[in-house]
């Protein structure tokens, strides 16, 4: 199966939706108000099939900070999987944080192996540390700060705070150091 990896767009929306439904009724990723994906679209990056033009998957790139960014609702038609463009998804997202700039990137995720495959490894508690930290999973303590002024839930399921324990959906912190 041949795909085009592209920026997402408005009429996108609908398609996105479409695979979220599929993973949110199994618990495997966290349901979203189709007003928050339009809100969004400019994150999202899809995969079309070249033959039909179907968006068979779809994946964002959150940007938290400076140096920080975490790869949200990433999610590939059922029919799709196991065919790569789950990776060449992902990749296309990586791609787009080294552009830019970003070094981290973050995920929660249930597809431990998946994410294992491009980099990302397991991470436990986090907690604020001083700049010179030797720990990639540790932010500084000035970020910290302003990132509890947040009010996105992804930024506070990173900071592993109260009000998320325990984690919603029982997934794994995932960290890739670019």
């Amino acid at each position: 199966m041949e795909v085009t990896i592209r920026r997402a767009r408005t009429t996108d929306v609908r398609a996105v939706r479409s695979l979220i439904d599929t993973y949110a009724r199994g618990g495997i990723l966290l349901d979203k108000p189709t007003v928050t994906l339009f809100e969004s679209v400019q994150e999202f990056w899809v995969a079309e099939r070249d033959d039909d033009g179907t968006v068979v998957a779809c994946g964002a790139l959150h940007v938290m900070w400076e140096d920080l960014a975490e790869v949200r609702t990433l999610a590939v038609d059922p029919s799709c999987r196991g065919t790569g463009v789950g990776h060449l998804l992902l990749e296309k997202l990586l791609q787009t944080a080294r552009w830019l700039g970003v070094r981290r990137i973050f995920c929660l995720t249930f597809e431990v192996s998946f994410f294992a495959k491009h980099g990302f490894v397991e991470i436990g508690e986090l907690h604020e540390a001083e700049e010179t930290t030797a720990d990639p999973a540790a932010i500084a303590t000035d970020v910290y700060e302003e990132l509890l002024r947040s009010y996105d839930e992804g930024v506070a399921e990173f900071l592993d705070l109260e009000r998320v324990k325990p984690n919603t959906l029982g997934n794994s912190r995932m960290l890739l150091h670019l």
